[in-house]
């Protein structure tokens, strides 16, 4: 079991961002990097910097398409775990986030827990000198529920930690009940969901 919180850490400067992801103890468990120059997202995950033990991948069906689904699936025996997509049109106002399991089932969604952030952080990010520090005081947080809307139970919550230059991400666990086979494919959606909204500050 993972020792949570989970922290995700990047920078956000980077051409291609390389996110690291440890435990309560400061642990690498995982190592994401994002393949720069692709027409279609192709995201690797590793255990560990050095890059020599490939465990995941993600990789998006389509071209640039904000309805694409970003599969999930192993690398060293390519078997389909789930995928990612936006929800719709919603996403545009609150970021919404579907979750698949491998038999194309919606099992889970994530959803921004104030919208209103985003709102603010738009308009900070066009405004000189404040743009520069709305990372820092400007913080989205989501939820994942179970089931397909967000009156489902919370398992995981991620949120936006204060930071200048870089992008920090804390996620908790929120049901002690979650099966490791869903833990991981949550925490997977998680971080392609981050790489989608690491524009944001």
């Amino acid at each position: 079991m993972l020792q949570y919180p989970l922290t995700l850490n990047f920078k956000l400067i980077a051409l291609a961002p390389r996110i690291r992801v440890t435990d309560a103890t400061g642990r690498l468990i995982l190592y994401v990097h994002q393949k720069t120059f692709k027409l279609k997202e192709d995201v690797r995950i590793f255990a560990d910097e050095a890059k020599t033990n490939e465990l995941f991948r993600i990789n998006a069906d389509r071209i640039f398409d904000f309805s694409a689904k970003y599969h999930l699936s192993e690398s060293a025996t390519g078997r389909q775990l789930g995928h990612i997509k936006h929800r719709g049109m919603r996403s545009i106002w609150s970021a919404t986030y579907e979750m698949y399991d491998a038999n194309d089932q919606v099992t889970h969604i994530m959803t921004e827990d104030n919208p209103w952030v985003k709102v603010l952080d738009t308009i900070a990010s066009n405004i000189d000198i404040i743009g520069m520090f709305s990372g820092y005081f400007l913080n989205p947080t989501y939820t994942v529920h179970r089931g397909t809307d967000k009156e489902g139970e919370g398992v995981l919550k991620l949120s936006k930690r204060p930071a200048f230059f870089e992008s920090n991400f804390t996620i908790e666990n929120l049901d002690p009940n979650l099966t490791e086979q869903d833990e991981r494919r949550l925490i997977l959606g998680i971080i392609m969901a981050v790489q989608m909204e690491r524009s944001r500050g």
